[in-house]
């Protein structure tokens, strides 16, 4: 069984994976029992599990991880990742756009003033929204990912802010329409 794992990540959020002094690089060697091998001229990343990991999906995890770093997230908002019901999705905005100026545009869309349009997303969707290069980046629970992700997609398309809000107002209102009838049936069963 392959104990190592390859990812590249952009040049420029190199640094952020080393951390000051290597404060961010030893965290996550100290935590997943994992070795980070760093080359700050490509941006090449090795992680090699340690020889006393007995879980090698640690090693996708980390791998997680360091994608998220890389794509604009704070370590700390990576290291969300962890936790089993989280993950990592990411939309390649040239996929959905032709130009320089229209990834640019919707960036501006999904971002919106002082950052506020992303803010509510976040809030809405529970999930952490990263902005960077031409992705969008999106860790969450996996249950949340999907709603995101369809919210994005629907100001990349050119959908107007009050109908994406309304879209997750209303989802959310089901969400919790079905919480408490679970909530209603399970205490049914003991009551």
């Amino acid at each position: 069984m392959e104990r190592k794992s390859y990812i590249n990540i952009p040049l420029d959020r190199v640094g952020i994976l080393i951390g000051p002094k290597g404060k961010v690089k030893k965290r996550i060697e100290r935590i997943f029992g994992v070795s980070l091998d760093i080359d700050s001229d490509s941006g090449s990343v090795e992680i090699a599990l340690g020889p006393e990991a007995k879980d090698v999906s640690l090693l996708f995890t980390v791998q997680n991880i360091v994608k998220a770093i890389g794509r604009g997230f704070n370590p700390r908002k990576a290291e969300r990742l962890a936790e089993e019901d989280h993950d990592l999705l990411i939309i390649d905005l040239s996929e959905y756009c032709k130009t320089k100026n229209s990834i640019a545009r919707v960036k501006g869309r999904i971002i919106g003033r002082k950052g506020q349009a992303r803010a509510l997303l976040e809030e809405l969707t529970e999930t952490m929204i990263s902005v960077y290069g031409d992705t969008v980046s999106i860790i969450g629970r996996t249950d949340r990912l999907n709603i995101a992700r369809e919210a994005i997609l629907m100001l990349v398309k050119g959908a107007f802010h009050k109908t994406v809000w309304n879209y997750l107002y209303e989802w959310r209102k089901r969400m919790k329409r079905e919480a408490a009838e679970l909530w209603e049936k399970g205490g049914a069963e003991y009551g």
